[in-house]
């Protein structure tokens, strides 16, 4: 059991990460409540879980991941070239963000774009940074639906073509029936303007 404090709100949580933390480093998928919708992950550094990932979602090769790191210090080890508005823009955004860098590294084809481009999100909730501090590596965060159907607001909205795909499904936030909403999603153009791709 990891306990997990928050410096801002000096609030303690336990969160039950082992179980996690054991289906990631095996390979395995994971079904969790990300700071924005519930996603399916896995260990973003293992191609073989990511391609997993990505025929349970009946994506295309050229469908973009998003994936998330724990800090801008994990993050550089896999987006080493973030333009310093982009860095401020992490620093001081209330919104949960992505952003999408032009080349990813130390990661496998299967999670960045075609063109190795890779969209990354710091999460703003204390169960996601946990786990990433826990786990060590990003995560892959990919919405929880199947192909072109809606993604789901809460936890009861998830099918079970989904669910029964997956390894290990986190207990945290089932109960939830807030409606969530994806991501800001960002990146910087040629031009080196900050460019809103989804608001």
């Amino acid at each position: 059991m990891l306990t997990f404090t928050n410096q801002r709100t000096r609030m303690v949580q336990n969160y039950a990460l082992e179980p996690v933390i054991s289906t990631l480093e095996t390979g395995g998928l994971i079904l969790y409540p990300t700071d924005t919708i519930w996603g399916i992950g896995c260990d973003a550094t293992n191609a073989g879980a990511v391609r997993q990932v990505r025929k349970l979602r009946q994506l295309s090769p050229d469908q973009p991941l998003i994936l998330l790191a724990a800090s801008i210090e994990m993050l550089k080890q896999y987006a080493p070239h973030i333009h310093p508005r982009v860095e401020t823009l992490l620093l001081f955004h209330t919104r949960p963000l992505t952003v999408i860098y032009e080349q990813g590294k130390n990661l496998p084809p299967e999670a960045l774009s075609p063109d190795g481009s890779v969209a990354f999100r710091i999460p703003q909730n204390d169960f996601c940074i946990a786990l990433l501090e826990e786990f060590g590596r990003p995560i892959v965060a990919t919405s929880a639906n199947v192909g072109t159907t809606p993604h789901p607001h809460h936890f009861g909205e998830i099918s079970s073509a989904v669910i029964e795909g997956i390894d290990f499904v986190v207990k945290h936030r089932q109960m939830d029936k807030e409606m969530a909403e994806p991501s800001v999603i960002a990146r910087i153009s040629e031009e080196e303007e900050l460019v809103f791709l989804r608001e």
